[in-house]
């Protein structure tokens, strides 16, 4: 019981991290120019001093083996965006045929970020996307094979699904609320169900939720399990509040699909996978923790469970 309390106060400092964590560029070359314009949200950046020279220093441009040389470059806040603007130009070696870029943006915001770079060279266009996984990515400004389409988008959604600490969180009290294999299996279903139906239908409502409602949205999910778990334990239907709970997190998802263009098929495909995997390995392992250290543990563990989840939602609705 000890073990597992210690485990779950080690997320709360990764649970404070951003969850939704997305920043956007577009690089249009022209010969052997070309010019960068970044946009950051301002939340990101508020910890580092001289944000601006150091997000520019952070991406780095190639081709043919040679790095290009950054000519000028400039930063702006943008009160209407919410964006910290920063736009640079850059000379290349020889005429560029295919980009090459590496991102250290992840380390200088946190470690879940992600940087989708849209190219346009010649009036061809490419998309890279730069995260802790693939910092490292090549534009060569052609349309990708179905089976590249299918691998790097199905990937996003794994990486996506498995690569935050607040994602395990909510798994973590999700597997604790079931009481047996198959309200667990319910469970599990309608979570998956709920984040899916997420992703198709907030297209279709014309909404774009601000990153914060996002995460301050998913801190509540854990706490009200944590909440079920410790005053409901008897509580009908939980299964339908569990999908509703999914719907939230299915906005991490859609937020992700929209900013990408990626194909929610393939994005969700992973994810989905993903998560099931990380389902079935955490009920294992918290199954045979249960067993050994007894009725206690899951009160024990719910009780960190709602501290960590308010604590959350408090610091992103503060912040």
């Amino acid at each position: 019981m000890r073990r597992l309390s210690l485990i779950l106060l080690c997320a709360v400092p990764p649970a404070a991290a951003h969850m939704v964590s997305i920043s956007t560029g577009e690089i249009s070359i022209d010969g052997a120019q070309a010019t960068y314009v970044a946009r950051m949200p301002l939340f990101e950046v508020q910890h580092i001093k001289d944000a601006g020279p150091a997000l520019l220093d952070a991406i780095h441009f190639s081709s043919a083996g040679q790095e290009a040389k950054r000519a000028s470059g400039e930063c702006r806040s943008d009160v209407n965006e919410n964006a910290l603007v920063c736009t640079a130009t850059y000379e290349f070696a020889l005429a560029v045929e295919a980009l090459d870029v590496a991102s250290t943006f992840h380390t200088l915001t946190v470690p879940n970020h992600v940087h989708v770079l849209r190219g346009t060279l010649g009036g061809k266009t490419d998309q890279a996307v730069l995260d802790l996984s693939f910092p490292k990515a090549q534009l060569r400004f052609r349309p990708p094979t179905l089976a590249e389409q299918a691998w790097q988008e199905t990937l996003a959604g794994v990486t996506r699904a498995a690569g935050g600490a607040a994602q395990w969180l909510f798994l973590a009290a999700l597997v604790m609320a079931a009481r047996s294999r198959g309200e667990f299996l319910r469970l599990a279903a309608m979570f998956l169900a709920g984040e899916g139906a997420a992703c198709l239908l907030l297209p279709l409502s014309g909404w774009s939720p601000a990153p914060q409602f996002v995460e301050a949205a998913c801190a509540l999910t854990v706490a009200y399990l944590a909440v079920e778990i410790l005053l409901l334990p008897k509580a009908g239907m939980r299964w339908a509040v569990v999908g509703v709970l999914g719907l939230f997190h299915g906005l991490y998802f859609a937020t992700f699909i929209t900013d990408t263009g990626y194909s929610a098929g393939w994005v969700l495909a992973g994810a989905i996978a993903a998560e099931a995997v990380l389902l079935a390995a955490l009920g294992g392992l918290l199954s045979r923790v249960g067993q050994a250290a007894g009725a206690s543990l899951a009160r024990a563990a719910a009780v960190v469970l709602l501290a960590v989840g308010l604590g959350w939602f408090f610091v992103r609705l503060t912040g």
